[in-house]
C-alpha cells in the first residue's frame, strides 16, 4: 500500500503538468526564412537597405497585400512562390497578422488559408523573371 501511495504522489505532478502550447504552424517559419532579414521582434532593420517592420503594421490588415508580396516579392524582398507551399505561405502570414502587436487574424479577412494564397497569390516567377 504504502509503495502504491509513494507512487501516485510521485507521478502525480506529471500527470497534473499541463500541455505545453502548441506553437503556432507559421512560427518555424517566420524563424527559418523571415527572421533573417526582419528581426525576431518583427521590428525591421536599417542597414543596407530598409526592411520594413511588421509589427504593429497596418498594411497587415487585410490579407490580399501580404499574400501579394510574399508570393510575388516587392522591391529588395524575394518572392517565395515556389520556395515556399502555399500552406506555409498562409501559416506565416497568419502568424505575422497575429503576433508582434497585430491582431488582424481576428478581423477582416481572418485567417490566411492556403486557398487564399492559391486564388490570390502571384505566379511564381520563370527564367529569372520578376
Amino acid at each position: 500500500m504504502r509503495i502504491l501511495i509513494l507512487s501516485l504522489l510521485i507521478a502525480a505532478p506529471a500527470i497534473a503538468a499541463p500541455k505545453p502550447a502548441v506553437p503556432h504552424p507559421g512560427a518555424e517559419v517566420y524563424q527559418n526564412v523571415c527572421q533573417a532579414c526582419h528581426m525576431a521582434n518583427a521590428m525591421g532593420a536599417v542597414g543596407a537597405g530598409r526592411i520594413t517592420a511588421l509589427a504593429r503594421n497596418p498594411n497587415l490588415q487585410y490579407p490580399e497585400y501580404p499574400i501579394s508580396v510574399v508570393t510575388g516579392g516587392k522591391g529588395a524582398m524575394p518572392w517565395f512562390r515556389g520556395q515556399l507551399t502555399d500552406q506555409e505561405i498562409a501559416d506565416v502570414i497568419d502568424y505575422v497578422r497575429g503576433n508582434f502587436g497585430n491582431r488582424y487574424n481576428k478581423g477582416p479577412g481572418g485567417k490566411v488559408t492556403a486557398a487564399m494564397v492559391a486564388e490570390s497569390g502571384v505566379a511564381a516567377p520563370t527564367r529569372g523573371e520578376r
